[in-house]
């Protein structure tokens, strides 16, 4: 009896022990994925009118275009290309395209941040001869027409925060930050006392057009954002964005919801949510098997 007494005992610690395992692997899971929702926020998409045929020459190479982003992104943070504009493709088949990460971004982050830009850029566009996508670390595009090294400073994306500042020591300070922003070659960090910025352009400028681009970047910081107390602006080949402490974290303090951000977070949350049910299951029938 003593004997089946301890068995029985034993029994129950393992199932104890195996269900403290299956909460914690749960609590981590939720955790990570929590940790990735917030490291790719959707910022921005846009898509060409012009659909592709399914199995077309365009899809083809736009296979290829995605596929060599995501392998170069674990190398480098920007690159662009140029797939099928030789003489003997036709014209409508051609893709230019680019990818780049933030500039402070490591090698491994940018990588998974880019394969996660490729990833819903087909849910944003799809079937779309040009796209674009923004996620708070990364950009990719592409189109039929050549437009690289070609300086676009049209408005793609602004957001102002509701909160506003109007302490004159704030905006000399944010006034010092954006001038000092507006003289990046690439990507530039810059803070004076409690206000912070960051400013970047497309690899594909040259320095003028990059200070061309940001110039006009700062200039409607001002304009459209006022005495926010942060503001992003991101224009077609370059972007900056300002806070004060305090106040960096203001995707959701906007009245202006982006209603493709919010079904692509959806879409990709079901889609992380059920792989990440299927692995607890997994580990579920294990431990109660």
């Amino acid at each position: 009896m003593l004997m089946t007494s301890l068995h029985l005992h034993s029994s129950n610690k393992t199932i104890l022990l195996g269900h403290t395992s299956f909460f914690l692997l749960l609590f981590v899971s939720l955790t990570n994925y929590a940790n990735l929702v917030q490291a790719h926020i959707f910022i921005y998409g846009g898509c060409s009118q012009e659909k592709y045929q399914p199995s077309s020459l365009f899809e083809g190479n736009l296979n290829s275009f995605l596929a060599s982003v995501v392998s170069s992104s674990s190398q480098a943070s920007y690159n662009s290309f140029a797939i099928g504009n030789e003489s003997s493709t036709p014209a409508e088949a051609t893709i230019y395209g680019l990818y780049q990460c933030r500039g402070d971004l490591k090698t491994t982050d940018c990588s998974i941040c880019v394969e996660s830009a490729v990833n819903q850029i087909g849910l944003v566009c799809s079937y779309s001869y040009g796209a674009a996508l923004q996620l708070e670390g990364c950009y990719v595009r592409y189109e039929r027409n050549d437009f690289l090294g070609k300086l676009d400073t049209s408005l793609r994306y602004k957001k102002c925060s509701k909160s506003e500042n109007s302490d004159a020591d704030f905006f000399r300070r944010r006034d010092d930050v954006l001038a000092d922003l507006q003289t990046a070659m690439g990507f530039k960090v810059s803070s004076a006392g409690l206000v912070e910025g960051y400013a970047q352009c497309l690899g594909d400028l040259n320095s003028a057009d990059c200070s061309s681009c940001l110039e006009d970047a700062v200039g409607m910081l001002k304009t459209l954002c006022g005495s926010a107390a942060a503001a992003d602006v991101f224009l077609g080949q370059c972007y900056a964005r300002y806070w004060a402490s305090g106040y960096y974290d203001f995707h959701s303090d906007s009245s202006n919801e982006d209603d493709v951000g919010k079904t692509v977070a959806i879409i990709v949350g079901i889609i992380a949510g059920l792989a990440v049910l299927i692995v607890l299951l997994s580990v579920c029938r294990k431990q109660m098997g």
